[in-house]
């Protein structure tokens, strides 16, 4: 019998489709093995469409992947209405079906606020919502979405963050790690992740070395 791939890489892929085509290609062409893409046109939508990102968002979109509008949080100072404005912005555009919502706060005190953003984003269409805390939050953020994002950060860092007893509580599934300065050889110990070669200010310029495009 046939072993069916297992869609476990969340991609957050930040570069214009048009100056590295060949990598949107790999993306598509990985789509059995992606959880899902995280559309970024300009730190979120932009202020106007983008052709360009609205043709990878269709082709990863027909080809089976989930495709996330990215929108900053600002650890909670940003704005309800503007965040919705960016998730809004990135459906009519692009016809994302989810959202990733980049810089949360991992604080209780927080809570009524991504509670709020997350009903929203149903509202508007969000059949994935993804939290960015980087960190792992407290654990009542485990209700609001699809998936927490635990942990954000180089492979060095990676190596000895420990996991809070609270996770076992879920399904792996509902966890990623996104690392970056990862070795070929690296291993994530998430269900969901992304462990991709670049580093320094813009590592989500890089594939994950298992996606990169054959030169």
């Amino acid at each position: 019998m046939r072993k069916r791939s297992v869609k476990n890489q969340l991609v957050p892929y930040y570069e214009h489709p048009a100056e590295q085509p060949d990598a949107w290609d790999a993306l598509v062409a990985a789509a059995p093995r992606i959880y899902g893409v995280v559309l970024n046109p300009a730190d979120g939508p932009g202020d106007a469409p983008d052709p360009a990102f609205a043709v990878v968002a269709e082709r990863l979109r027909a080809a089976g992947v989930r495709v996330l509008g990215y929108a900053d949080t600002d650890y909670a100072r940003r704005p309800h209405a503007a965040v919705v404005r960016d998730l809004l912005r990135h459906r009519d555009w692009y016809g994302t079906d989810g959202a990733f919502l980049d810089q949360a706060s991992a604080d209780l005190d927080a809570l009524p606020h991504y509670r709020r953003l997350a009903v929203a984003a149903r509202a508007a269409g969000a059949g994935t919502l993804v939290l960015n805390h980087g960190v792992h939050p407290d654990p009542a953020y485990a209700e609001l979405v699809d998936l927490l994002v635990t942990f954000e950060g180089p492979w060095d860092t990676y190596r000895s963050t420990a996991v809070p007893l609270w996770t076992a509580a879920h399904p792996p599934e509902r966890f990623c790690h996104l690392v970056y300065a990862a070795p070929s050889d690296a291993r994530a110990t998430a269900a969901v992740h992304c462990l991709v070669p670049g580093a320094g200010a813009h590592p989500w310029a890089t594939l994950p070395h298992s996606l990169e495009p054959a030169r």
